[in-house]
């Protein structure tokens, strides 16, 4: 019986591991900050919350915890993908660790979550508003659909249908997939 021959892998440069990793943070924190300070401006938020139900604040553990999985997601995209999360400096790698484990899409849904919750403690039941958030929804499945998920086949080929077949674009599996080696 004879071993078969090992494929040498190539050695991590750390220095472009971490310069992929500030330029994702930096990324990250641009669009943290459109959803942060230009955002809740142009939808209304006000922070004050007088008169308004207590139980509210309960909305912040899913915000909070939505805006996390999507920094954890910019962090994975710099460390992991070696990349940022817009479109004109993507990963070089596939992204399967972390929340990628369980779905797909797992930035989108973190800001999802915490946009609801923010809504909640806010509250804002605009009708134009909705039906914006609604547009915006839209748009961004399409966005998943027609742009990114073929960029993606193109780009890792094999490797990216293979995660397709394993984790769900929206629902989150209950056990993270584990990537054959």
């Amino acid at each position: 019986m004879t071993d078969a021959p090992t494929v040498p892998t190539p050695a991590i440069n750390h220095g472009q591991r971490w310069l992929a990793v500030v330029a994702s943070l930096i990324v990250g924190l641009a669009f943290f900050g459109l959803w942060f300070w230009l955002l809740p401006r142009w939808l209304g938020f006000t922070v004050e919350m007088a008169g308004a139900a207590h139980w509210r604040w309960l909305a912040a553990i899913p915000s909070v915890l939505g805006f996390a999985v999507a920094l954890r997601c910019v962090w994975d995209f710099g460390w992991t993908g070696r990349g940022t999360p817009a479109p004109v400096a993507p990963p070089q790698r596939l992204v399967v660790v972390g929340f990628y484990r369980y779905v797909r899409n797992p930035m989108y849904l973190g800001f999802a979550a915490g946009w609801i919750g923010l809504w909640v403690i806010f509250g804002h039941p605009n009708p134009r508003l909705i039906a914006a958030v609604a547009a915006v929804a839209v748009a961004v499945y399409l966005f998943v659909v027609f742009y990114e998920e073929p960029t993606l086949r193109g780009k890792f080929g094999a490797e990216y249908e293979l995660y397709l077949r394993n984790v769900r674009r929206w629902w989150p599996r209950l056990r993270g997939w584990d990537q054959p080696r």
